[in-house]
């Protein structure tokens, strides 16, 4: 069998697989599969601000190395001093598209918390008002 043919036979079965999972109505064993709390999204979104901070810290550690380095070489006449230049360059920006991602998720999360608890005041106070309240009691 050829490497594009067992490639293809692999895809085949992980789509099999995951479709099957997203289908289940619930996992083997009963119970939700998915269990979120305003805990849990809490400490992901504080675990997001606090990658965020470190990694714009810890991200840049290298880049003043860097760029001396690649001056150096360019200097000198060696053509890696480009190419490292390049990768400095890279790395920078990548540090910001996750630096960027970190506060996204974790401000989004802050903002789906505090939506959330807003939403519910809102439904609680409009219940309790409402004709229905009436005829509970």
């Amino acid at each position: 069998m050829s490497f594009d043919e067992e490639w293809s036979a692999a895809r085949a079965t992980a789509a099999t697989n995951v479709s099957l999972r997203l289908n289940r109505a619930s996992p083997p064993g009963g119970g939700a599969d998915l269990a979120l709390d305003q805990d849990h999204i809490g400490a992901v979104g504080s675990e997001a601000h606090r990658l965020h901070s470190r990694l714009q810290a810890d991200g840049k550690h290298a880049a003043a190395a860097t760029a001396e380095a690649a001056g150096a070489l360019t200097r000198e006449g060696f053509v890696s001093g480009a190419a490292l230049s390049k990768v400095g360059a890279r790395w920078e920006s990548q540090v910001k598209t996750l630096v960027a991602a970190c506060a996204q998720i974790s401000n989004g999360l802050n903002y789906s918390l505090s939506s959330h608890s807003k939403d519910e005041q809102q439904l609680y106070a409009a219940f309790t008002t409402s004709k229905i309240d009436e005829y509970l009691k």
